[in-house]
């Protein structure tokens, strides 16, 4: 520092700098949130549209995993919003956003942002395997009551010639073998799958109350802080 020079007190408290630190936090907070929710969005997407070839009739009902991912994004936003409202621009020559609250609203951004990522994958994985197990017993309790399941064997009769045309015991469909049931077994697996989900989503709804207890936290430098000796 040169000799003579003013030195100005209150500038390492509040930086020129300090806002991009908020900026920062609302831009990833919701660009990882959003990333949660294409991400379960996806995964939850690709099991629907495999299970409504055989099962149809059980879309509507299985769009629940879809619909939990998409409000992630929502949760990203509503943190981003309020960060990016909590930042203030400079005030007479003078910065008002201090590095406390700028450390503050990053902290805040990637809690819930990490959060809601991490709920993100988890709903498409559990939406994706829960979505086709679920169509798959709906439609082997199906075919049971109106056709033989491939895999079956031959019809009731006892027509070994048709058994050993198909391929012996393994069927000529190639369908996987399933555990015999009765109808409406799937909606206790639905159920269960429905229960993984909704802990799933708690993931991101802890992460977007602590985030918004973070972003509370806030220190607004003054004029007065600004001396020069």
């Amino acid at each position: 520092m040169a000799v003579g020079e003013a030195v100005v007190s209150g500038m390492d408290t509040c930086p020129s700098w300090a806002p991009i630190l908020g900026f920062a936090g609302s831009s990833i907070c919701v660009i990882l949130a959003n990333w949660g929710a294409a991400w379960g969005t996806w995964k939850s997407g690709l099991g629907l549209c495999k299970m409504g070839i055989n099962h149809p009739g059980g879309i509507i009902k299985n769009l629940v995993a879809i619909i939990m991912a998409g409000v992630l994004g929502i949760y990203g936003l509503i943190v981003a919003i309020l960060i990016s409202g909590g930042v203030y621009g400079p005030e007479n020559g003078a910065n008002q956003y201090s590095q406390y609250t700028g450390y503050a609203h990053l902290a805040a951004g990637l809690c819930c942002g990490l959060s809601c990522l991490a709920a993100g994958g988890c709903i498409g994985i559990i939406g994706e395997m829960g979505v086709l197990a679920t169509g798959l017993r709906a439609e082997g309790n199906h075919a049971r009551s109106w056709r033989p399941m491939p895999g079956a064997g031959a019809d009731e009769k006892g027509d070994k010639g048709a058994e050993k045309s198909s391929g012996g015991g393994g069927g000529g469909g190639g369908g996987p073998k399933i555990a015999e049931g009765t109808a409406g077994d799937e909606n206790k697996l639905f159920v269960g799958m429905l229960i993984m989900l909704i802990f799933s989503e708690a993931l991101a709804l802890y992460g977007l109350i602590v985030a918004l207890i973070i972003s509370q936290n806030s220190y607004k430098c003054s004029v007065d802080n600004y001396y020069q000796n």
